[in-house]
């Protein structure tokens, strides 16, 4: 399970940004925009970004000739996904994946966009960013999140995240150290991909998961859903990140039902992570190597460019 690398993004590169999924604006985009000038990046914006059509960013053929168009131009240095919302499943089956083996480009993204992430690591093993789309809300991702996306795409240091106490998923901890690929993202499109060509074989890896406004019944059939199909077996560990605004009507607890479905794997789980939708969020390479130390509550993860 090498990973593939693509070069560290450097002041004056061009990053094209592309809507895989839902539909975004002009104003969201005007705070992301300013950063990526910021860091001395020239954003270049997909034909299709802005397009709309329902819950789509337009058509699944021109939402993937934008990330293909991308890969294709060699001025172009890295992708950035503008946001996530739905729909990158149907348009990743026409990413030419001989295009970004040509020419490895980093890619970031989270959301629905681990579905983009799960299909670049299938067909060119290409390591990528969990992290926030160029829609940038300063808000939830303030500046700690602004340095964490753009140490990520622009530096080979490797990326250290703390548990933090106050996350959700804090107390959900099996102790013990284990090392593999970070695979994952998003606990949807994790379940999702289950029985197609994009699902990564988890053996050795450690799965990040993380979730948004899904109640926790829910979350649980995701999840033995996943122990049913075997995606599990072999796992070397697993990193939670923030499950935000998932509902409780049972007052199952967030933190049994995880430990309950999760803790009996014979892995390290660490909890507390501040990774996916909620405040704070940083970013984190996937598909790079990692190590989960859960005794001393501590991810840490290669850098995702080279």
């Amino acid at each position: 399970m090498h990973a593939i690398k693509a070069p560290a993004l450097r002041p004056g590169d061009a990053v094209m940004l592309v809507s895989p999924a839902g539909p975004t604006r002009p104003e969201r985009m005007e705070r992301g925009l300013e950063l990526l000038e910021s860091w001395g990046l020239r954003a270049v914006l997909g034909p299709h970004a802005y397009d709309r059509a329902g819950y789509l960013a337009g058509t699944d053929a021109d939402r993937a000739a934008d990330v293909n168009q991308a890969f294709a131009d060699p001025s172009i240095r890295g992708v950035l996904c503008t946001r996530g919302g739905y729909g990158a499943q149907r348009m990743v089956d026409a990413v030419d994946m001989a295009a970004v083996r040509r020419d490895p480009k980093v890619v970031a993204g989270f959301s629905d966009i681990t579905a983009l992430q799960f299909a670049l690591w299938r067909g060119a093993r290409l390591a990528s960013v969990h992290g926030p789309g160029v829609a940038w809300n300063d808000e939830r991702t303030p500046a700690d999140s602004a340095e964490s996306l753009r140490s990520a795409l622009m530096s080979t240091d490797p990326v250290t995240i703390a548990s933090v106490p106050t996350e959700d998923t804090a107390g959900v901890r099996v102790p013990g150290l284990a090392a593999g690929p970070l695979l994952g993202g998003n606990l949807c499109l994790i379940a999702a991909s289950v029985g197609t060509v994009d699902m990564p074989d988890l053996t050795g890896a450690i799965l990040l998961v993380e979730e948004v406004q899904e109640p926790l019944y829910k979350i649980d059939r995701m999840l033995t859903h996943l122990r049913r199909a075997g995606a599990l077996d072999g796992l070397a560990g697993v990193a939670l990140g923030q499950f935000t605004d998932c509902s409780d009507d049972w007052g199952t607890g967030l933190a049994p039902m995880l430990l309950d479905r999760l803790g009996d794997l014979g892995v390290p789980v660490l909890g507390g992570l501040p990774i996916g939708h909620g405040p704070g969020q940083l970013s984190v390479p996937v598909g790079a190597l990692a190590t989960v130390d859960a005794t001393a509550g501590v991810l840490t993860v290669e850098s995702a460019v080279g």
